[in-house]
């Protein structure tokens, strides 16, 4: 029989580990496969790249999903380096606190500019 001394531990901060690795991970795979997508189409467009061809790229439908897509994906990728960076490195509570504020509304500003372009095309 074990005897149990004290309580277990239990770990704050960026206490997130092996989960957002790995998605830090996955969303970084899927932005770099969308940039040589994107890339691919780019290089094979005959002539120069005008607005309108531009807008044709991300005309189709799938285009402006996986545009959504990787969109929200990098916002992820964003949190979640961001919360650790200001969790990590910036000790003041009140300061922390109001540094993952900024960075939620920043990130929530960008996305609705970023979406509102994106289907305006």
């Amino acid at each position: 029989m074990s005897v149990n001394f004290g309580s277990k531990r239990v770990v704050t901060g960026a206490h997130y580990g092996l989960r957002d690795w790995m998605a830090q991970r996955a969303t970084a795979l899927l932005m770099a496969l969308f940039t040589v997508v994107l890339l691919a189409q780019v290089l094979l467009t005959a002539g120069p790249i005008t607005y309108a061809v531009w807008a044709g790229i991300f005309a189709a439908q799938w285009m402006k999903s996986l545009t959504l897509v990787v969109i929200l994906a990098m916002l992820y990728h964003v949190w979640v380096g961001m919360r650790d960076i200001w969790m990590d490195y910036v000790k003041p509570v009140g300061v922390r606190l109001a540094l993952h504020l900024f960075t939620m509304v920043w990130l929530i500003a960008c996305a609705g500019w970023a979406i509102q372009a994106l289907w305006r095309l």
